[in-house]
């Protein structure tokens, strides 16, 4: 069997042969399709990874399995990426060098619902592990918008925050990962558990210093939640109810999410059930605290346009109010207009309604700011997610620099390597890892910027440029 990606030279009918009994997938339109995330969302990604595939893909059930796999790879030299769901959208699933795509959605057991926390096969889908809790009353501490398709392996590797975020801090803050079981890919794959902090060496690394095979995290009380949306005449009175809602301790939001007027256009569901041409406020909450809820949105200004419980939801036919927070709402406007992408933004602390209201202006018509509120380190932070009408990269490039010299850091998303979104940068701990886990840096080691210039060196070394900085 040829290469399908062009890069390899290892005969790839064998290697199937070997893999037995694990299931293998090889016809090439099936191997091109896992080959893919969202990376599309940047117009910069997609032009650089649309023609990277892989050349066959693996799907073990067990970690017995998916320890045979990995001892194969490793005795051919293939190159190996990790693949979940594919709701990455930064590439971190593309097989930049060929080779082989182990997609892990078959490992999908929840293992374990115990007292505050749940330990799940990395491939179990995240709703599926939500709907397994919530027979114990109970659910997970965050999850992704796309928590339909997204597996939990797939949202620690390359995540960071999510629906509940606002409530219970972001996914590496302390205790929300309880534990990582993780395989290394040598000659005879050993199992590593990572607890605690610990956990943070693998969190966010993209797959590129370890297989995460089971993973245990923290979960809290369920509550009838309840989707609300309120609409404001000006942008920074929805950003400043947002914060005023975030950090109401009378309210217990799961999610507060603000969108420019101009994103809700693309909202079509939504027709007649927000007012039309208004800047909005999405959040999830308490049935019990939806009339401080009002009583607030009516003290900052602005108009109540739903609350539906879930039942209600769902008689109108009308999505989930997470689906208009997140990434979702980059989705929403891609869907009817391929130019759009989007940038990740922070933004100063506290969340300060003034400077976002100077700094709209200076962007431009084609940058509409999406912000998301979440608790980090115990405080109120934001993050903003514009929705940004792409002309170029020197128009972005510009963009970004507006946001930086007005105080607000750009973790750029238009980047593939793992160091560029900044929870890497400079922290050789994750490559330290990576050497004593995968000796020969087969797994999605294009992904890191730094990893040629410190491969060479003994985990020892590597840890100690950390300590050098």
């Amino acid at each position: 069997m040829t290469s399908i990606s062009g890069k390899t030279d290892i005969d790839w009918g064998a290697f199937a042969r070997a893999l037995a009994p694990v299931e293998v997938i090889n016809t090439p339109v099936l191997v091109k399709k896992r080959s893919r995330d969202f990376f599309w969302y940047s117009p910069i990604l997609n032009a650089e990874l649309k023609s990277c595939f892989g050349d066959l893909v693996a799907r073990p059930r067990t970690p017995d399995e998916m320890r045979h796999v990995l001892a194969v790879a490793y005795a051919h030299d293939a190159p190996v990426v990790l693949r979940g769901g594919g709701t990455g959208n930064y590439g971190q699933a593309v097989p930049v060098n060929g080779g082989l795509i182990i997609e892990t959605t078959a490992m999908n057991r929840v293992i374990e619902v115990g007292d505050g926390f749940v330990r799940a096969e990395a491939g179990a889908l995240m709703a599926d592990i939500n709907a397994a809790l919530i027979p114990q009353g109970r659910e997970m501490a965050m999850f992704p918008s796309t928590q339909d398709i997204a597996t939990v392996g797939g949202f620690v590797a390359g995540g960071s925050a999510g629906i509940g975020s606002v409530a219970n801090g972001a996914l590496r803050d302390p205790g929300n990962i309880i534990a990582l079981k993780v395989q290394s890919l040598d000659a005879t794959p050993r199992e590593h558990l990572f607890e605690g902090v610990d956990t943070l060496h693998i969190h966010h690394a993209w797959g590129i210093n370890g297989v995460i095979t089971e993973v245990s995290l923290r979960t809290v009380p369920t509550r009838d939640w309840v989707g609300c949306m309120a609409t404001f005449d000006r942008y920074e009175d929805a950003y400043a109810a947002g914060h005023a809602l975030a950090r109401d301790e009378a309210i217990a939001c799961k999610l507060v999410s603000t969108a420019d007027a101009r994103i809700c256009a693309y909202f079509p569901r939504l027709d007649g059930h927000i007012r039309k041409d208004r800047h909005l406020l999405v959040s999830l909450l308490p049935q019990e605290d939806v009339a401080a809820f009002r009583a607030l949105i009516t003290q900052e200004g602005g108009h109540v346009d739903l609350t539906l419980t879930e039942d209600e939801r769902i008689e109108a036919k009308l999505p989930h109010v997470f689906d208009f927070s997140y990434n979702h709402t980059t989705l929403q406007v891609l869907k009817a207009d391929r130019k759009a992408t989007y940038q990740q933004v922070g933004c100063p602390a506290p969340p300060d309604p003034r400077a976002i209201a100077r700094l709209r202006p200076q962007l431009g018509d084609d940058v509409w700011m999406h912000h998301e509120f979440a608790r980090v380190g115990g405080q109120i932070v934001t993050f903003d997610l514009p929705i940004i009408w792409f002309s170029g990269r020197a128009r972005l490039d510009q963009i970004n620099a507006i946001y930086e010299d007005n105080g607000f850091p750009v973790h750029d998303a238009h980047t593939w390597r793992v160091e560029g979104g900044g929870l890497k940068t400079a922290d050789y701990r994750h490559l330290a890892w990576k050497k004593r886990l995968d000796p020969k840096g087969l797994l999605n080691s294009a992904k890191s910027a730094a990893w040629d210039s410190v491969k060479h060196l003994s985990a020892a070394e590597i840890e100690a440029l950390e300590t050098a900085q």
